[in-house]
């Protein structure tokens, strides 16, 4: 049985992308049936197009605030495509518990940090200056709370003398175009056992 797969996204979608092309290299118990995003000139809405997966987007702009008509307006776009698991992947938008709830054991979601370590936002700044020796990523289940939720796969890179935080954040990017695959891969088939890579 095909487990249908929906995707947020704010941006270029690099993860997004990687999460198509595994899907889409067999073998795989998902399907993307749809790329969402809040904005209309995220990059990441013709790369998905170009791979021949249906695109949306739910502006979050003229809600001005009114997160519930925003939700709702998602909500109908999911509707259509009738998605069995959400990947956000770079979804830059807070989703409140009215949305949440709904979905949750079947929304996933990346974090560029070791959770519960930095939850939110500026993680690689944050580790450099605790003076971590390692950083990385985490995908988990969403749940109400920010940045929470059961853990299914953790990736973790050496913080090297004088990174910038942008030098981590690319470090951690390689390693979360492998994790979020290879979580998916495994979550699509029903299997929730956690993903440690190196």
């Amino acid at each position: 049985m095909t487990t249908r797969v929906a995707i947020f996204i704010s941006g270029g979608g690099s993860n997004m992308v990687r999460l198509v092309e595994d899907m889409q290299a067999g073998g795989h118990a998902g399907e993307p049936v749809l790329v969402l995003s809040n904005d209309p000139d995220a990059g990441g809405l013709a790369k998905a197009e170009a791979r021949g997966v249906a695109t949306a987007v739910v502006d979050h702009r003229p809600f001005k605030g009114d997160r519930a008509a925003f939700e709702a307006a998602l909500q109908e776009a999911l509707d259509k495509v009738q998605p069995d698991i959400i990947c956000l992947a770079g979804f830059m938008r807070v989703l409140t518990e009215g949305f949440v709830a709904p979905w949750e054991g079947k929304m996933l979601n990346i974090h560029p940090s070791l959770l519960p370590k930095y939850k939110g936002l500026h993680t690689h700044q944050r580790a450099l200056e605790a003076g971590d020796s390692e950083h990385g990523c985490t995908v988990h289940l969403v749940t109400p709370a920010l940045d929470d939720g059961p853990i299914l796969g953790q990736a973790r890179v050496p913080v090297l003398e004088n990174d910038s935080p942008d030098d981590l954040a690319a470090r951690v990017l390689v390693q979360e175009h492998a994790l979020y695959p290879a979580v998916l891969r495994r979550f699509a088939a029903g299997d929730m056992r956690p993903i440690l890579l190196p």
